[in-house]
């Protein structure tokens, strides 16, 4: 088991990441102090494959633990989905002390830490993040929401869990769409901070998609790594946090325009290779690096090309993006693989050009 601490004090918490790990998550929440009642929040998918076993685990160790569902897909990532929680939390007797586990990925992640940090003012989180998306980036750093109409995580909050449990295992079992959809969001931290793994994976993305323990275990470790330093310098994302969006801008709007059709990871893919070529376009960025990109999303599945959606309506929907400031769109653009940096002046008329041809 490797064990990466997030340094943020008080709100401090470890990750620990290997397999085999959820048979343990009892005596996690021991050692924070938890006893009682405990609550996993997961899908039926999930809770199918792990949920009963981890209440059974919890209730064996002295638990009092209910399942919660939410069905699966983006749009029960909403405000009426955390009000019936709040409802099936009071009919269990949940208090301010009862931890709150979220089993699952992405949405998973993001609706119950929602409901976590709103429920009585806050209560326990555990990130128990079971898909590679969620494992290396979603479960960590404590952002938590859900979306508002058409809008991607319009409403939220900063809510650091107390521990986050990334079990290798629970890959194994993984669709091969989601395995690719993560590979974007990994591939987007070598990008932004560390050269020297982007090569790691030219080398061993074989290993990884064929689900070598050894390397998934050796991915999340330097990608949650990567994410746990950025969080600790900038926890509420007014500065360098924003470099984790790199390809976000971009592949948010995407994900609107297609109503979610298109998964996360792709559209996060599809948005780097925008901003690359925005940052070739400009003279900040070699072709050369351009390439190196685009070739490493294609060997890992990921879309390399504007999904069929119109350049308008991704312009559109930027402009709502979170970070926008007067008006004006921010974009992570890279210098070198394992440098970038953020910036709002760019051409608008450059960006659709971009998206046009893309």
């Amino acid at each position: 088991m490797k064990t990466i601490r997030v340094k943020l004090g008080r709100n401090g918490y470890p990750i620990n990441i290997g397999a085999g790990l959820l048979a343990g998550t009892a005596d996690l929440l021991k050692e924070l102090g938890c006893s009682g009642r405990a609550v996993i929040i997961t899908d039926p998918t999930v809770k199918n494959l792990y949920g009963d076993s981890l209440r059974q685990s919890l209730n064996g160790s002295g638990f009092k633990t209910t399942i919660l569902e939410i069905p699966e897909g983006e749009e029960y990532k909403s405000l009426e989905t955390a009000g019936r929680l709040y409802d099936e939390l009071t009919a269990f007797g949940a208090e301010r002390g009862t931890p709150v586990l979220a089993l699952g990925g992405g949405v998973i992640g993001d609706v119950v830490g929602f409901v976590a940090a709103t429920y009585m003012r806050g209560v326990p989180l555990i990130q128990l993040p079971t898909t590679l998306l969620a494992q290396v980036d979603s479960s960590i750093g404590g952002k938590v929401a859900v979306n508002h109409g058409q809008l991607k995580n319009k409403i939220g909050a900063f809510y650091q869990p107390r521990a986050v449990i990334a079990d290798i295992s629970a890959l194994r079992t993984l669709p091969p769409g989601e395995l690719t959809s993560g590979l974007g969001e990994v591939i987007k931290y070598a990008v932004i901070r560390d050269a020297e793994f982007f090569g790691y994976l030219e080398e061993h993305l074989a290993e990884i998609r064929a689900l070598d323990e050894k390397a998934l275990e050796h991915v999340v470790t330097v990608c949650a790594g990567i994410k746990a330093d950025v969080v600790a310098k900038d926890e509420r994302d007014l500065g360098l946090r924003n470099i984790l969006n790199f390809g976000h801008t971009v592949g948010h709007a995407i994900e609107t325009v297609t109503d979610f059709r298109v998964s996360h990871g792709q559209a996060v893919a599809a948005g780097m290779i925008a901003v690359c070529t925005i940052a070739v376009e400009m003279g900040i960025f070699e072709k050369s690096g351009l390439t190196k990109v685009r070739k490493l999303l294609s060997r890992a599945g990921l879309m390399t090309r504007m999904p069929d959606a119109e350049p308008a309506m991704v312009m559109e929907a930027m402009t709502h993006d979170k970070k926008a400031v007067g008006g004006k769109i921010k974009f992570v653009l890279p210098r070198a693989i394992g440098e970038v940096f953020v910036t709002d002046d760019v051409s608008l008329t450059l960006v659709e050009k971009v998206l046009s041809r893309s």
